[in-house]
């Protein structure tokens, strides 16, 4: 049985602002854990969206004011260990825990509805509400740690819970089968590379909005067309042309998503990196029957399911690079920039 120190290797948040407020110690407490949790030994833990806007006050909604600055809208703790993606190994069980957990590799899911043995009135994003992945151990209540079995490297894996379940409640909200046409915009990010995989899964049709450098890799992935991000997609496709739109851009050219959409077409937003404040014609909503969904909580089934989407390897990892822990702000910074396709991962085996 190995010996569980008291202390650990991790990246502190210390405050909003630049990459200087990421720091690594290596005197961080080991988490305590309570009746209902399990302590995980993390192996991987993927960079998101949501550590750089966490970091950024992104979701501050009122300049200079970061006290609604977290996924979800109150104030964050710090100092705070991000990372919403984790693969790891149980080594330490509640009481009320099922000890038969022990030792077995596992994904978190990264909304997180119970903690310290209480069930939360408002969901929590792992990594921003509570401490998150980007250490050498983190805790979270048992109902949250999924066991996986699957060939896939712990990288891999962890290349999956927050981007694929963020694609997957899109997809399960939007309710898309196998007749429809869906687009994607941002279709080379961590989500959005996602949702052409859980798409393709449904044997659904997908158009996905990308840049010309990039249009080789998305349509290995199955993507059936292409766009560039500054076509005009309502001359491309024509209005009434696509019966699902899964969103992770917003911005300018929002618009037009509602106008290539079908009567009784479905709308879903998960991110707006091309900017939050969108124009909307409440006519066309209206008058096209459109329904439009916000998707930040993971339905209850959401996590689950792509457990066994994992495991029946329907989807496959996509990771571009990958980081020592002491690397987090260069990792930050490289995804800032775009320029990959899928995920950048934080490794833990890495010694640097």
């Amino acid at each position: 049985m190995k010996i569980i120190p008291n202390i650990m290797s991790g990246i502190q948040l210390t405050g909003h602002g630049d990459l200087d407020k990421l720091v690594l110690r290596n005197d961080i407490p080991v988490p305590n854990i309570g009746p209902r949790d399990v302590l995980i030994k993390v192996s991987a833990a993927g960079v998101n969206n949501t550590d750089i806007n966490t970091r950024t006050a992104w979701y501050s909604k009122s300049e200079g004011n970061s006290g609604d600055s977290s996924w979800s809208g109150g104030p964050i703790q710090f100092p705070r260990i991000q990372g919403a993606d984790v693969c790891g190994r149980v080594v330490a069980v509640g009481e009320q825990v099922d000890k038969r957990i022990l030792n077995e590799r596992v994904l978190v899911e990264p909304c997180i509805r119970e903690a310290g043995g209480s069930t939360l009135e408002l969901p929590w994003y792992f990594g921003s509400e509570c401490d998150g992945g980007f250490a050498e151990y983190t805790v979270v209540a048992a109902r949250h740690a999924y066991q996986i079995n699957s060939s896939f490297s712990d990288v891999g894996l962890a290349s999956f819970p927050c981007s694929y379940s963020t694609a997957e409640n899109m997809l399960t909200r939007a309710k898309v089968t196998a007749t429809d046409t869906v687009l994607v915009t941002g279709a080379s990010g961590g989500v959005g590379s996602a949702v052409i995989q859980l798409t393709k899964a449904r044997d659904a049709k997908v158009i996905a909005i990308t840049s010309e450098s990039k249009v080789a890799d998305i349509l290995s992935l199955g993507a059936n067309k292409t766009l560039d991000r500054n076509e005009n997609i309502v001359q491309a496709l024509g209005k009434n042309s696509v019966d699902v739109v899964i969103d992770l851009v917003a911005g300018s050219q929002w618009p037009d998503h509602l106008e290539v959409l079908k009567p009784f077409g479905r709308y879903a937003a998960a991110g707006a990196i091309a900017g939050p404040l969108v124009e909307l014609d409440v006519r066309t909503l209206y008058l096209k029957d459109l329904s439009l969904f916000g998707c930040t909580v993971l339905g209850e089934e959401v996590f689950g399911n792509l457990i066994k989407r994992i495991e029946a390897e329907q989807i496959k990892p996509l990771v571009s690079k990958t980081f020592a822990i002491s690397q987090i702000a260069e990792a930050q910074q490289q995804f800032e920039l775009k320029k990959h396709i899928g995920k950048l991962v934080i490794d833990l085996s890495i010694v640097n």
